[in-house]
């Protein structure tokens, strides 16, 4: 094969020459085709290499689908099968270019990277989110590669250790990485139970060797911040933070691939996958506020670390645009974490993923009842999103806002920005935002006619009616947490129009279908005015078992919302006498122990207590 040919002609000759080698059995093995692409098909050229075999490919199927003569035809289809092995060696070449590629680029990007960036340029290697990740056995050759400028930098060497621990470390974890959830034989992420006794931490923490991740997940099983384990080790080696990333960073991956791959119960795999997102989140924006300005590259690195995570959470299929957050932040641990999530952000340029993300921070700052910060998430969110085009986080963040417009007694917005929801998933055919906006149109209207003081009969009725709407098109489309949403707001509409036992069938099935979504902050609502109705009724009994677990839920969360039901529960146990409420709720004990634990039944006279005597 001449040099000297032009470059198509040249890797026709070489196709030809690797097709001829074969029909003379000269080929022993894929292997060989393999090494002859390797050193026939020069760097770069590869687009050119693939148009010539295309053609090959194509003129030698022409001839098994023509040709007559059998000898001839046996001959092409023989030549063919010789063209697919090279076409799938060369698949394997290119797979492997791209790898050695990844790694030298990776490589690169850290020693070239000014000092005070190396960190960061190292945890972009991580970022799956780039379009060719570095795998495991990648990032250990970056190590590898780094050793050899180890002498020249500390830090090289540094990093270099960082990773080389932190693969050992994850590989001793791989084993115990769901062992936890059959020790204690529940769906949650292990916030709640005893405290360092069982859970994922606890059970980390005994597999791994070294003493600074070992730390963390004791911190972490114990519910302890991470915001005082960073400032308590703010000095502590580039090598062991490297290290710590990157056992974090599988972790979360492990667990996110494990649960998405669980064919017996999709939703339940997809609710515990939104749970490890956000709670990996939560962690690293936290480790960032604690390394703070005492350590601001550790700092940083940590929000790198978070934004990635939240970015590639943001593209998956199941993200929460309209609830679901607080499936797994029951516990002490984890209250008003999602406030630390909003600060790094600000750092970042309009994006798709960034609209995602700030929705889910404005419904979660609702749930806080921090009602200004909420629209002012949704507002951002819903520019960026009509920007890049993201219909579905549009209409959200419209239906967003309507929910809080109304929490904010805003009436005539929040119908305002339901009818624009409405209008536009109808013309996208976005039948869940078309859903929520029925039913936030419906609440808004049954919200206003309330405050206008309008006692006619087809006020309620018209609005009701856009509420039922809603509740039927969410059972079409199987939507669980929509279908919460339209319960609750059913519930709560009956109760307004004084029909008690109506909003109770509803409110129950709200809660339902609020625990199976996952989501505390529905659950805790519904409870709420589950109570409320049978306060109405009157059912003091059941008041106050419904009352006092939807306040201990709202409150778990850092709603502000369980001081409404605390402020009817003390007028109830006004009316009944301290002795009379105390017996209901002896007698509801069990029950009210199977949901919350022992230490949320003991906690909730202390929780009325501050309610009736607030410290500030």
């Amino acid at each position: 094969m001449s040099d000297s040919l032009p470059l198509r002609e040249k890797y026709l000759a070489l196709i030809d020459e690797i097709i001829q080698t074969t029909l003379k059995g000269k080929i022993s093995s894929q292997e060989q085709v393999y090494q002859m692409l390797i050193k026939g098909v020069t760097a770069d050229t590869g687009e050119v290499f693939e148009l010539a075999l295309s053609d090959r490919l194509n003129s030698t199927q022409h001839q098994v689908d023509t040709q007559k003569d059998e000898l001839k035809q046996a001959k092409a289809t023989r030549s063919l099968r010789a063209i697919k092995t090279i076409q799938s060696q060369w698949q394997r070449a290119q797979q492997q270019n791209k790898a050695t590629e990844a790694i030298v680029s990776g490589f690169r990007e850290v020693t070239t990277a000014e000092v005070g960036n190396r960190l960061a340029a190292f945890l972009r290697t991580l970022d799956f989110n780039r379009k060719n990740p570095l795998n495991l056995q990648q990032i250990q050759q970056v190590s590898k590669s780094l050793q050899q400028f180890a002498q020249a930098d500390s830090d090289f060497q540094e990093i270099s250790d960082g990773i080389n621990r932190g693969i050992v470390s994850w590989q001793r974890l791989q084993d115990h990485l769901v062992s936890w959830m059959y020790e204690q034989s529940r769906e949650s992420l292990g916030f709640g139970g005893v405290p360092g006794e069982r859970g994922p931490w606890a059970t980390w923490a005994k597999q791994v060797n070294s003493e600074f991740p070992k730390t963390l997940f004791r911190y972490l099983a114990l519910e302890k911040s991470a915001i005082e384990f960073a400032q308590q080790h703010s000095s502590v080696s580039l090598s062991h933070w490297v290290e710590m990333a990157v056992i974090l960073q599988y972790l979360q991956r492990g667990l996110v691939n494990w649960f998405d791959q669980q064919p017996y119960n999709v939703k339940a795999g997809s609710k515990l996958s939104i749970s490890t997102f956000l709670t990996f989140a939560v962690i690293w924006s936290q480790l960032a506020n604690g390394f703070g300005s005492a350590s601001s590259i550790y700092s940083a690195g940590c929000s790198q670390v978070m934004l990635q995570i939240l970015r590639t959470f943001a593209q998956r299929s199941y993200f929460p645009l309209y609830g679901g957050i607080f499936a797994s932040f029951s516990g002490q641990y984890l209250r008003d974490a999602l406030n630390y999530l909003d600060e790094p952000l600000r750092q970042v340029e309009g994006t798709q993923e960034k609209a995602r993300i700030l929705t889910l921070l404005g419904s979660s700052q609702r749930a806080f009842g921090q009602y200004k910060r909420s629209v002012e998430f949704h507002q951002q969110a819903l520019e960026i999103a009509r920007s890049a085009g993201d219909r579905a986080c549009e209409i959200a963040n419209l239906n967003h806002l309507s929910r809080t417009h109304v929490a904010q007694i805003m009436y005539a917005e929040a119908i305002d920005f339901s009818q624009r929801a409405l209008i536009l998933s109808r013309q996208t055919g976005d039948r869940t935002g078309e859903a929520n906006a029925l039913v936030n149109l419906g609440y808004s209207e049954v919200m206003q006619a309330q405050q206008l003081e309008q006692l006619e009969p087809e006020v309620y009725e018209t609005a009701i009616n856009y509420l039922q709407q809603g509740l039927t098109l969410s059972e079409r489309l199987g939507d669980v947490q929509s279908k919460a949403l339209c319960f609750s707001s059913l519930g709560v509409a009956y109760v307004i129009i004084e029909q008690p036992q109506t909003a109770i069938k509803y409110l129950e099935d709200g809660f339902q279908a609020a625990q199976i979504s996952g989501d505390l902050y529905l659950q805790g609502l519904n409870l709420s005015n589950l109570g409320e109705a049978y306060y109405y009724l009157p059912d003091q009994e059941k008041a106050i078992y419904a009352g006092c677990l939807g306040m201990y839920l709202l409150n778990q969360i850092a709603s502000n919302e369980w001081q409404k039901s605390a402020s009817w529960l003390i007028i109830l146990q006004g009316q009944i006498g301290e002795e009379s409420f105390r017996n209901f709720l002896q007698k509801n004990r069990s029950k009210i122990i199977a949901v919350i634990g022992v230490d949320g039944y003991d906690y909730i006279p202390q929780l009325l207590e501050e309610y009736r005597n607030p410290k500030n």
